[in-house]
């Protein structure tokens, strides 16, 4: 199922406005500015997503990874491949801390970035949709990315990905971040019906 285009400028505009959130709450933590470009939407078969899809190519990605449940569930990951990962954690954590000794901050940090982004992007669409969901805790993991993209593609009852592409600058660091949301097809189905209600009110 495709959305249409004016479907398709509405879900951008909500994830940008989730971005800007989530660029703000990041700033804060890592005591300086941090910028994330307007997210480009892209829907996809899981049997059609690998790496180049995603934009990443590395020897691991890092993912965080949450489920939403509301009038329509989707399940979520922010993916970086793992050296842009340690260069945010040093970002979040300062300076002082050695490289090498990054890994083991690697799991909370990128939680807590997983979180925020995740959480902003679908807050905002809670908020201009009209509608709630609960999440679940974030997890993180890397491996390679075979590894990380056929787990996220074996769910069989979310065949169908919402595949968002960001840039994000810290500190004039460029990293790119890809979020993906996988649903069925019934919450495609219900997402397309709430943005047509959204659209209807603007």
């Amino acid at each position: 199922m495709v959305l249409s285009v004016t479907q398709l400028d509405a879900l951008t505009e909500i994830f940008n406005v989730g971005a800007g959130r989530a660029a703000s709450s990041l700033s804060d933590i890592v005591g300086d500015e941090v910028l994330l470009s307007v997210p480009r939407v892209e829907f996809y078969r899981a049997s059609e997503i690998n790496a180049n899809v995603l934009s990443l190519t590395s020897a691991r990605l890092g993912s965080v990874q949450q489920k939403f449940k509301g009038p329509f569930n989707m399940a979520a990951s922010l993916l970086f491949t793992e050296e842009r990962a340690l260069e945010i954690v040093q970002e979040m954590i300062g300076s002082q801390v050695q490289k090498e000794d990054l890994v083991e901050y690697e799991q909370e940090a990128m939680c807590e970035v997983g979180n925020i982004i995740l959480n902003a992007c679908l807050s905002a669409m809670a908020d201009m949709l009209g509608i709630s969901f609960e999440s679940t805790l974030p997890e993180y993991s890397s491996d390679a990315p075979d590894v990380v993209i056929e787990r996220i593609v074996s769910d069989i009852d979310n065949p169908l990905m919402l595949i968002l592409h960001m840039n994000m600058i810290i500190e004039k660091r460029r990293s790119q971040g890809t979020l993906i949301f996988w649903l069925s097809s019934s919450s495609l189905q219900d997402l397309i019906l709430h943005l047509d209600r959204f659209l209807t009110r603007i």
